[in-house]
């Protein structure tokens, strides 16, 4: 299963709007592996925003996309305790971003990262503990953890 990582957690995002957070996070990816490009990964998460928007409900986005020249699923996440407004389902503003990054061709493992995301936000208990976590490690261990 795929680890999120501490260069991969930002504790508290500085975005104000959906595209501006999109941005954000892929800034993220592209520090975490410099073969990716900030702009390629915004153009992909934005086309799958035109979809439907990954804002899931209860302060919850999940960004995600595909990405030629990626060699494994990417997690990043995001915080923003102010809140973000993100078009979500419930139309609540989003505090917690989940983005995947998958290559082309893994569409298993990315679909089981996907589900496994969406399980661990769907607990209320889950979301509070993320919200409340002080450091990236407190972030990194809920996340990754069985």
């Amino acid at each position: 299963m795929i680890e999120l990582t501490e260069p991969c957690i930002v504790l508290e995002l500085e975005s104000t709007n959906k595209e501006g957070l999109l941005g954000e996070m892929a800034g993220v990816a592209q520090k975490k592996d410099p073969e990716l490009h900030a702009e390629t990964i915004l153009q992909v998460l934005m086309e799958r925003e035109q979809l439907g928007s990954t804002g899931v409900g209860n302060g919850v986005a999940i960004p995600h996309g595909k990405l030629h020249g990626l060699e494994q699923c990417l997690v990043c996440f995001g915080r923003s305790t102010k809140g973000i407004g993100f078009e979500a389902k419930d139309n609540k503003p989003v505090h917690l971003v989940v983005m995947i990054l998958s290559p082309i061709n893994m569409a298993e493992e990315y679909l089981q990262t996907l589900a496994r995301v969406s399980k661990l936000m769907n607990s209320e208990s889950n979301r509070n503990k993320f919200l409340q976590a002080s450091s990236k490690k407190n972030i990194q261990q809920l996340f990754n953890a069985p």
